[in-house]
């Protein structure tokens, strides 16, 4: 497992390419809370929770399992909250404490151009007028979205179109209009592309980078 390292230091994130065994690593609860989920989901269900047990683990939590609500979202330990994500090949998990980041997100996608039939789809017509065609094809938006989507999600029991949400990258800032909240944000791009959002305990507080 690799740790990343991003700007904010209270957010701890690993990612790790998902291995043919890594189903069998899920605890008999999170198979039950999986469902009918075919064997591919649950390996890279599987890998994503081997690493925020990791991640749990260096913060002195001893390995537990990792459930999810009804709607998907999962169930941290008291006074954490987390992020789950993977794409085909690598999974990704981020984690902090509820004292100091309130609401958290991450996604990962292959650091590969986005189709471009989706542009339209992903970006609002503001960012089409603010980015240009290069950064458009990146898959920089669809993963900062997603992101503020599963930090939102929580907060708000709302389900999240991409135009609902506005990024503004130079400022670092996802932005959902329709609740007047706002997301810090970070991103890494190497050969994958990993997006974070995060606020404070009150949403629309920008939390510091110390």
């Amino acid at each position: 497992m690799e740790i990343i390292a991003f700007d904010q230091q209270n957010i701890l994130v690993g990612i790790r390419p998902i291995e043919p065994a890594d189903e069998s690593t899920l605890y008999a609860s999170e198979v039950t809370s999986t469902g009918r989920a075919v064997p591919k989901v649950r390996r890279q269900s599987g890998a994503a929770r081997v690493i925020a047990r990791t991640l749990l683990g260096q913060l002195g939590f001893p390995p537990l399992p990792i459930l999810k609500t009804r709607s998907g979202v999962p169930i941290w330990p008291a006074g954490m909250v987390g992020s789950l994500a993977h794409h085909d090949t690598v999974a990704a998990a981020a984690i902090a404490g509820t004292k100091r980041i309130a609401a958290l997100g991450i996604d990962i996608e292959p650091n590969e151009p986005l189709p471009e039939n989706l542009i339209e789809l992903i970006a609002t017509p503001n960012e089409q007028r603010m980015y240009d065609l290069r950064l458009l094809q990146r898959r920089d938006l669809f993963v900062l979205k997603e992101a503020v989507y599963k930090a939102y999600f929580p907060l708000y029991n709302d389900f999240l179109e991409f135009q609902d949400v506005e990024i503004d990258l130079p400022a670092r800032l996802g932005y959902v209009p329709k609740k007047d909240c706002t997301f810090s944000l970070e991103l890494l791009v190497s050969n994958n592309v990993i997006g974070l959002a995060y606020s404070w305990p009150t949403c629309g507080d920008l939390a510091p980078l110390i």
